[in-house]
């Protein structure tokens, strides 16, 4: 049997995991190495934070488009073309001699996350629909495995001084090789049935959508901080080796992994609130210890802890912005994950003035608030569906 055949005969939901996988593995190894591009590029944090709003700046843009785009040329195509052009334009950013070639760099590798975000969180969506049981978090925890993946490449690639062009030429070759044999004949999934058919390229967020958005608030800032600046946290504050200073960002995808991939269950058996409330303890919890962390391991413990507390927050947001009926799913999809990575990928960046200004223990303090919020707007996702129904409404 050849490896096309092999991939095809997959059950439809570990196509959904591996796409997740790919994904992440693809965009996560440019965080391991932000440590070094600063070195290389000689930047302060503020300067470094200003150059990561490319990355902001065309996912937004790719997101105004992304729901057309898929109509259009369908979500295999998105994903066999945006995988390795996030990976090429990474290979490019590692030439970058100052920090506007950098940032005009990760303005096209954003423009490649704004079009594979909204896909595979479309593909999961529908065929959790599909299947009648929840895939979502599941998948996210593939993503987050994909995370750890490059984190735990990017460290040894960073230990052992692994130029950062080749580091990222082979993650490029890698997922996309295991793209073309997983996705060369993929189907997509059917839509789920919805009360509107028509997509627009940019859907100004309804009241709902906003609220959702601000309980995902402090879980992006968190997962975005711990991303762009756990690594150079720890090298900061306790001149550790570079793999010790990588586990910051290893064990906060492993926790966020290991959480994932058991949520399902947990949300089927404790509905989403309980879930969602005991996510936020935990996230708070990190946040805290990261602050506050007297040495390496209280800091190490606390991005886990942040990890763990993310886990649920976003996959559960996306799937009660996918199954609103009242527009199509791509649409509450991109509108959703508009107003969410303004802070997953611009707050973060910005956080280096905060970090130049003052400290990165200052940086991560600033989502304690968000926090709060996001306790308080727990609500926000009372519709989304338990198991049951999801299986109800498709019997129908």
């Amino acid at each position: 049997m050849t490896s096309m055949n092999f991939a095809q005969q997959l059950p439809a939901q570990v196509k959904v995991y591996m796409m997740f996988f790919i994904y992440a593995l693809a965009l996560g190894s440019i965080y391991p190495r932000l440590g070094d591009l600063q070195i290389k590029l000689q930047l302060q944090e503020a300067a470094l934070g200003l150059s990561l709003l490319g990355f902001a700046l065309g996912t937004q843009l790719s997101l105004f488009v992304a729901s057309s785009l898929i109509t259009k040329y369908g979500s295999k195509n998105i994903l066999l073309c945006s995988v390795p052009l996030l990976g090429l334009t990474f290979c490019v950013a590692s030439l970058a001699v100052n920090g506007w070639y950098f940032f005009l760099s990760l303005l096209f590798s954003g423009l490649a996350i704004g079009a594979l975000e909204v896909v595979v969180n479309l593909e999961a969506d529908r065929t959790e629909y599909k299947l009648g049981r929840r895939i979502m978090n599941r998948a996210h925890a593939f993503w987050s495995f994909g995370f750890f993946s490059a984190g735990v490449l990017g460290a040894g690639a960073s230990q052992w001084q692994v130029p950062i062009f080749w580091h990222f030429l082979m993650i490029t070759l890698l997922s996309g090789a295991l793209c073309i044999i997983l996705f060369k004949n993929y189907s997509p999934a059917d839509p789920r049935p919805s009360s509107s058919n028509s997509t627009k390229n940019f859907v100004l967020p309804s009241r709902a959508i906003v609220f959702i958005c601000l309980f995902t608030l402090s879980a992006m800032l968190l997962e975005g901080a711990g991303a762009d600046w756990s690594i150079i946290f720890m090298r900061d504050n306790f001149s550790l080796s570079p793999f010790i200073n990588g586990l910051a960002f290893i064990l906060g995808a492993l926790s966020q992994a290991t959480c994932r991939f058991f949520a399902d269950a947990l949300v089927d058996k404790f509905g989403p609130l309980k879930v969602c409330r005991a996510s936020i303890i935990t996230l708070a919890a990190g946040a805290l210890l990261i602050t506050f962390s007297p040495d390496a391991s209280t800091a190490l413990l606390g991005f886990t802890l942040a990890g763990a507390g993310t886990a649920c927050i976003f996959p559960l947001a996306m799937s009660a912005a996918a199954q609103r009926t009242d527009r199509p799913a791509a649409s509450n999809l991109a509108s959703l994950a508009q107003l969410s990575f303004v802070v997953f990928l611009l707050a973060p960046p910005l956080l280096g003035y905060v970090a130049e200004a003052l400290s990165l223990r200052h940086s991560y303090a600033i989502a304690l608030p968000l926090i709060i919020m996001s306790w308080f707007s727990v609500s926000a996702l009372g519709f989304t569906q338990p198991q049951s129904d999801i299986k109800a409404a498709k019997s129908t």
